[in-house]
């Protein structure tokens, strides 16, 4: 029987303590890489993901490479940047990305034409100034202001109630108001 010959491993040079020693970051890279995606496929169930994924990690070690002082540790530095990148895209996935079936396309809205808005923001508020006084600044700070009831009461120092009656009586005129039809129509 003859004996299995196992293929030359790659040449590193050692460290101490027969540690490898990386010259540079693509020797370490060209060395470790295939043991590295293992881990990164690991991680993640898509190919294409383990390899952006350690693409990310050998990039956050090539801009950490002078920092690193003990090279024996590269392996462990790359595993935790691979598992923190994978963490953090996890997160983010989970709040940003949806399944579904179909795109969220927004629906297309056709643009309306800039004189018959001003044709309706006129008409409106002649309307608005047919109105008493009272009910023509409760109607304002309502639906133009946008306050609530409670904070137009406050402003005018009356009730809630009040507030309340007097701007349905208000869009009352205003629904009957004949200048409008044509704009409900």
């Amino acid at each position: 029987m003859g004996k299995a010959h196992k293929a030359p491993a790659p040449a590193v040079a050692t460290g101490p303590q027969g540690s490898p020693a990386y010259p540079s970051f693509a020797s370490y890279m060209r060395a470790r890489q295939a043991v590295l995606l293992r881990t990164a496929r690991s991680l993640t169930a898509n190919p294409n993901d383990a390899e952006d994924l350690l693409q990310t990690a050998l990039t956050k070690t090539y801009v950490a490479w002078d920092r690193i002082e003990d090279h024996r540790a590269l392996d462990g530095y790359v595993r935790r940047a691979l598992l923190n990148t994978r963490t953090s895209q996890w997160r983010k996935r989970k709040v940003d990305e949806f399944a579904c079936d179909e795109l969220p396309e927004p629906e297309v809205v056709p643009a309306t034409d800039p004189a018959e808005e001003q044709v309706l923001r006129d008409a409106m508020w002649r309307a608005i100034m047919k109105l008493p006084a009272r009910q023509r600044a409760m109607v304002v700070l309502r639906y133009y202001e946008d306050l609530s009831e409670a904070q137009t009461a406050e402003v005018l120092d009356v009730s809630i109630g009040t507030v309340k009656s007097a701007v349905s009586r208000a869009l009352g005129k205003l629904r009957e108001d004949p200048e409008l039809t044509p704009v409900r129509a």
